[in-house]
C-alpha cells in the first residue's frame, strides 16, 4: 500500500480521482449513515464529496492521504496536524474509511500505521481520534490496534456523542 498526499487544487478534482473518492465514500452506506456528513447515505453525489474535501483542504492543518493498493484506491486518511483546542497537544486523525468491498482485508491496520509513521517521523509521541459512540465496529477496530479510550465528549462539528481515543507513538527502533 502507498499512500499521497490529495494536494488543494486549483479548480475542480480531476474527473476520475473525483468518481474514486466518490464511490469509496457510497461503498459504505452503513458508515454514512451513522456519521451524518450527508444527507441521503444511499445516495452520495460527486459534488458533496468534492465540497466535504474543499472544506478539509481549507484548513493549512489538515492533511488528506490517498491509501492505494496495486492502483487502485482502496483508502483515505484525514488528519489534522494541531487541534483547535490549543491544551491538546497530539495530532488527530479525523477520518480513516476504507472501501467497504476491501473491508477484512488488513487495508485499515496498514492506512492506520502508516498515518502513525507519518505522525512518528515529524516528531510527534501520540495521536488522537474520536468515534461515534453508534459506531461499536469502529471503537473495536482502534483499540485492536492499541488506542485508549481517554474521554467522552461531543465532536466540535455537530455535536455527537464520541468517545475520545489516544495512543502513545513510541520512537520507531
Amino acid at each position: 500500500m502507498i499512500i499521497e498526499p490529495l494536494l488543494p487544487a486549483v479548480g475542480a478534482l480531476p474527473g476520475p480521482l473525483l468518481a474514486e473518492l466518490t464511490a469509496l465514500y457510497a461503498s459504505d452506506p452503513t458508515f454514512q449513515q451513522l456519521s451524518g456528513d450527508f444527507p441521503d447515505p444511499h445516495g452520495i453525489r460527486s459534488e458533496q464529496v468534492a465540497a466535504s474535501l474543499a472544506e478539509e483542504l481549507a484548513n493549512p492543518d489538515t492533511e488528506v492521504l490517498l491509501a492505494r493498493s496495486q492502483g487502485q484506491l482502496v483508502g483515505v486518511a484525514i488528519t489534522l496536524a494541531h487541534h483547535p483546542d490549543p491544551a491538546d497537544p497530539d495530532p488527530w486523525i479525523g477520518l480513516l474509511m476504507v472501501d467497504a468491498r476491501q473491508h477484512r482485508s488488513g487495508y485499515g491496520r496498514q492506512l492506520a500505521g502508516l498515518v502513525e509513521e507519518r505522525f512518528r517521523a515529524a516528531g510527534r509521541d501520540g495521536v488522537r481520534l474520536a468515534v461515534l459512540e453508534n459506531n461499536p465496529r469502529a471503537l473495536a477496530f482502534w483499540t485492536a490496534l492499541g488506542y485508549e479510550v481517554v474521554d467522552h465528549r461531543p465532536d466540535r462539528q455537530l455535536g455527537r456523542p464520541c468517545a475520545v481515543l489516544r495512543k502513545t507513538l513510541k520512537p520507531a527502533e
